[in-house]
């Protein structure tokens, strides 16, 4: 069965729908995630999303099925010091509860990727909370689970 979705990356060939995109995007983070303050209450302006979009170090993409946003992902390259080369960090990735279980998560994750490589990525790392059972399961299918601590400062 084909796709009932697309994917595409904001901003790698700007369109005059990025902006208003990444703002779906985070509406998109805070209802699945529950926390619609976050996301919603302090957006900042066109502007400055304009131009997180066009940087080398961040990275959005969003699937959409019709006209409507169902699933997005935000992340951040990492340049390293000790070799000339990145990471990539999947900040936040959702899919709309209603579409979920249709490789939405799995195409963005393939699409993020493609899109990071050209920029001297070489791993591309994502955390899940304990409890997270769907995360967990769909990204030890994709790679190589690391139990690790996580602080915040």
């Amino acid at each position: 069965m084909a796709a009932s979705f697309r994917v595409r990356t904001l901003g790698a060939a700007p369109h005059d729908d990025d902006v208003p995109a990444l703002r779906d995007m985070l509406a998109l983070f805070g209802r699945e995630f529950d926390d619609a303050a976050t996301y919603t209450a302090r957006q900042p302006d066109d502007a400055y999303l304009a131009q997180l979009l066009a940087s080398d170090t961040f990275v959005a993409v969003g699937a959409w099925s019709g006209a409507a946003l169902v699933g997005a992902l935000a992340g951040y390259v990492l340049p390293k010091f000790e070799q000339a080369r990145a990471e990539f960090y999947i900040y936040d990735l959702a899919v709309d509860a209603a579409h979920r279980r249709r490789g939405i998560a799995t195409a963005l994750i393939a699409e993020a990727k493609r899109a990071v490589a050209a920029r001297g990525v070489w791993v591309v790392f994502v955390q899940a909370d304990p409890g997270d059972d769907a995360a967990i399961a769909l990204y030890s299918k994709l790679g190589v689970r690391e139990d690790v601590h996580h602080f915040d400062i």
